[in-house]
């Protein structure tokens, strides 16, 4: 007997036998996470509450935010979110990396008794200022906490700017400390609310 022929499985057979592709989960509370040790970083600096002699430290934790921030950045952008994904970008690259070498090169310079000309880092941060300030009303579409910590940064980081530029009064130089202490504490609550509310299905701590 001839043996019936198979029938060949149709395109939506096909398709069903083709497991679901899993996504991504949403990065943003790791990149929270690493602006908060970064912020908390800065603070301890500026108002003296930590000597020169942690600079190599602050260092290493900045370079680290920037290991996690670059990850965060890559996959906002691959998801189509670009004010996220590009803010992360330039945060990690600029807030994490080069800061965090500068503790570096910083440390080494005083120490040695050539210090470098940090004037520089003022014009650097202007720049990154001036982008936030830009960049912000893309924050404001839709307030929620994330819109508290950006408006926070447009105070610090020209007060930071002024501050490296030596245009600062001394006085001053706690203020922009304090606004980073204030990200840092809002940026913790928001990563824990992302993930503790995500992981429950339902809003266990409340956000805005």
């Amino acid at each position: 007997m001839e043996e019936t022929p198979k029938s060949q499985p149709t395109r939506v057979e096909e398709a069903a036998t083709v497991p679901p592709v899993k996504e991504w989960s949403n990065p943003t509370p790791a990149g929270l996470v690493a602006l908060a040790v970064a912020c908390a970083c800065f603070f301890a600096l500026l108002t003296g509450n930590v000597s020169i002699a942690a600079m190599p430290l602050i260092g290493c934790w900045l370079l680290g935010g920037f290991a996690v921030q670059i990850i965060v950045a890559l996959l906002d952008l691959k998801s189509g979110n670009t004010t996220g994904g590009n803010t992360f970008l330039f945060f990690c690259a600029f807030f994490m990396l080069a800061s965090g070498l500068e503790m570096f090169l910083k440390y080494n310079a005083v120490t040695s008794g050539s210090p470098l000309d940090g004037r520089v880092d003022g014009y650097a941060w202007a720049v990154l200022s001036i982008v936030l300030w830009l960049w912000t009303p893309a924050f404001f579409i839709k307030f929620n906490l994330l819109s508290v910590i950006v408006a926070l940064l447009d105070v610090a980081l020209p007060l930071i700017t002024l501050n490296d530029l030596r245009i600062l009064p001394p006085s001053l130089v706690p203020v922009p400390a304090w606004l980073l202490l204030a990200c840092a504490v809002i940026a913790v609550y928001l990563c824990s609310a992302i993930i503790v509310n995500t992981a429950y299905k339902k809003t266990i701590y409340p956000l805005p």
